[in-house]
């Protein structure tokens, strides 16, 4: 493939990335305002380094579009509300539109009530939680975002696929420092670092997996036909994704457990995921100016603890801040798996010289 081996020599600025992104999901039938908060959602996961959860799934989910699995032109409804609390009906619109209308709507109303709670059922994927946690943060709020996922994981005592990944994440604003910032899975790993283990045939660096006997093993020869992931901390992670699933898919009614269908597989099934969001309103409860130097104090004081050799101490999100000032900088190289699920993106839509355009 030509066009891979030259972008492979090449970096690309994340606006163009974003600005590219916005236009070939505008050529795959998505209105332009949905189009570009959706590039923006997926282009700031590659801002901070977290490739997975960027412009690579945007091909996946234009064929959602094409199969009629995601309707391109429909927008979410509230079927429930009150001061502090709302239900969304994502009406099966574009996911990354959904979630930020959701978090956008927990925002405002915990500017009136002090914490607000939004969930929202028939929905599909939200690419990186992080990024509708981190929209609070402008507003001097604490933001918590999560979704429940198909099943990839076991649960302690079972030995297949019973709960999903069922990320979940946080943002917390400081005052001089960087804002603390998490994303993660309830499982062990996510399910692209078992994958990239099983492609070479290699051995996994630890037991992150059950067999189809539900025993752990290093062997990823057989996943993902056989055998689920284990969850994060063992029952520390699977109590969290019951929280989780019961947030984002008990209360708003979304569909849970086995019967969330995978985004991802090619199957006429609709999805059905459930997401919450919650904002906190510091402001409201504590002296804002207060509140972020006490922030600021936790964080000198994590950052300059004893160290066990000559490392250095990262707080929460630090990594995903310096990555994106270094890609505003200098660019970013994308991986070779983002790179080919861009170029078939550029195929499907006619849009190649455009994708190469942006790469310097």
């Amino acid at each position: 493939m030509a066009l891979l081996d030259d972008l492979l020599q090449k970096r690309v600025f994340p606006v163009e990335l974003e600005r590219y992104c916005t236009y070939a999901m505008e050529q795959a039938g998505l209105p332009r305002d949905a189009a570009a908060v959706s590039a923006r959602v997926l282009t700031t996961a590659d801002r901070w380094g977290i490739h997975t959860q960027g412009a690579r799934q945007i091909r996946q989910l234009m064929k959602n579009i094409r199969d009629g699995r995601i309707d391109a032109t429909a927008r979410a409804g509230v079927t429930a509300a009150g001061p502090a609390i709302a239900i969304l009906d994502g009406n099966r619109a574009m996911p990354l539109v959904t979630a930020c209308t959701a978090m956008e709507s927990a925002i405002r109303k915990a500017g009136e009530a002090g914490i607000a709670y939004v969930g929202v059922k028939r929905s599909s994927h939200i690419g990186a939680a992080g990024y509708y946690a981190t929209m609070a943060l402008p507003h001097d709020m604490i933001g918590i975002a999560m979704t429940n996922t198909d099943p990839w994981m076991t649960v302690p005592g079972g030995k297949g696929p019973i709960m999903g990944t069922n990320p979940i994440a946080y943002a917390i604003p400081a005052g001089s420092e960087r804002p603390v910032f998490l994303d993660i899975a309830t499982s062990s790993v996510a399910v692209t670092k078992i994958l990239a283990a099983k492609a070479p045939g290699k051995r996994l660096p630890e037991k992150w997996l059950v067999d189809d006997a539900g025993r752990p093993t290093d062997d990823p020869a057989n996943y993902p036909a056989q055998g689920a992931l284990l969850p994060m901390a063992g029952h520390k992670g699977y109590g969290l994704a019951v929280l989780v699933e019961t947030l984002t898919a008990m209360i708003p009614g979304a569909a849970f457990l086995s019967g969330v269908k995978c985004w991802a597989f090619d199957i006429p099934d609709k999805t059905n995921q459930g997401h919450a969001f919650l904002a906190i309103n510091v402001g409201a409860m504590t002296p804002l100016v207060e509140f972020k130097a006490r922030m600021d104090a936790m964080i000198r004081e994590i950052k300059a603890a004893p160290k066990a050799g000559d490392g250095r101490i990262y707080l929460p999100g630090e990594m995903e801040w310096e990555r994106q000032e270094r890609a505003r900088r200098d660019g970013i190289a994308l991986p070779v798996y983002v790179l080919v699920n861009l170029i078939r993106l550029a195929e499907d839509t006619g849009t190649p010289e455009s994708l190469a355009a942006i790469f310097h």
